[in-house]
């Protein structure tokens, strides 16, 4: 039974991606270091004590993992201020029915605490979840399954009980790895065929994810929706 579902924010609820990425690879490039729109898309939801050694084996030791994530921040605040938060289409109508049908909400981001209440109350649906968890807020940031354990203790909630949404494979791994049955909405790729076996289900956007919930709290119902 599916009493709750938890949500990734960046590429699930905002549309900051596609920005995170391009300047993360601005900042590499800026710095000197010859990073890729693959370097950005691999470290998407990555927690920095994983995302720094990756770069580095990447580029060598002389990467400068603060300081290229610093510029990176820079660039970023600067797009945000010209053009604001972005909602994902659909969130609205997605938490809309989520309350009707009884189910929890959460968030679990590996944004910082500071910046995703920001952005949250800034699209105005900060308060619409029971809890909103962030990376600084657990030891071992995604992959690792600490923030959706942590996540599921808050909501009071067992995670066999609670469903995951992601947009990336990073995500994905960390919340199956903490027990939660995993829906991805792709967001700038697709699934892997890895990804793909840690799914439940794969849906399109977030209008589709109401009744994905409703289908599997049918008795004896299996999702199949992949």
């Amino acid at each position: 039974m599916v009493r709750a579902v938890i949500f990734d924010m960046d590429g699930v609820l905002i549309d900051t991606e596609k920005y995170l990425v391009k300047y993360w690879v601005q900042a590499g490039q800026e710095f000197g270091f010859d990073m890729k729109r693959e370097h950005g898309l691999m470290i998407r939801s990555l927690a920095a004590k994983y995302a720094g050694p990756l770069l580095q084996s990447i580029f060598g030791e002389n990467f400068d993992y603060p300081a290229v994530r610093r510029r990176r921040k820079e660039l970023m605040a600067q797009q945000l201020k010209k053009t604001g938060i972005e909602k994902k289409p659909f969130v609205d109508e997605a938490l809309e029915a989520l309350k009707a049908m009884g189910i929890k909400t959460a968030v679990a981001t590996a944004t910082d605490m500071q910046r995703a209440g920001s952005y949250l109350k800034q699209i105005g649906i900060y308060d619409k979840f029971d809890r909103v968890i962030c990376a600084d807020m657990v030891e071992n940031g995604k992959p690792q399954p600490d923030i959706y354990e942590y996540a599921c203790r808050q909501i009071k909630e067992a995670p066999e009980n609670c469903v995951a949404v992601e947009d990336s494979p990073n995500g994905v791994l960390s919340a199956a790895r903490a027990g939660l049955q995993t829906v991805m909405v792709p967001d700038l790729t697709e699934p892997d065929d890895q990804t793909r076996r840690l799914l439940c289900a794969c849906i399109p956007d977030l209008s589709a994810l109401p009744g994905l919930i409703r289908k599997m709290n049918v008795p004896m119902c299996v999702c199949q929706e992949k």
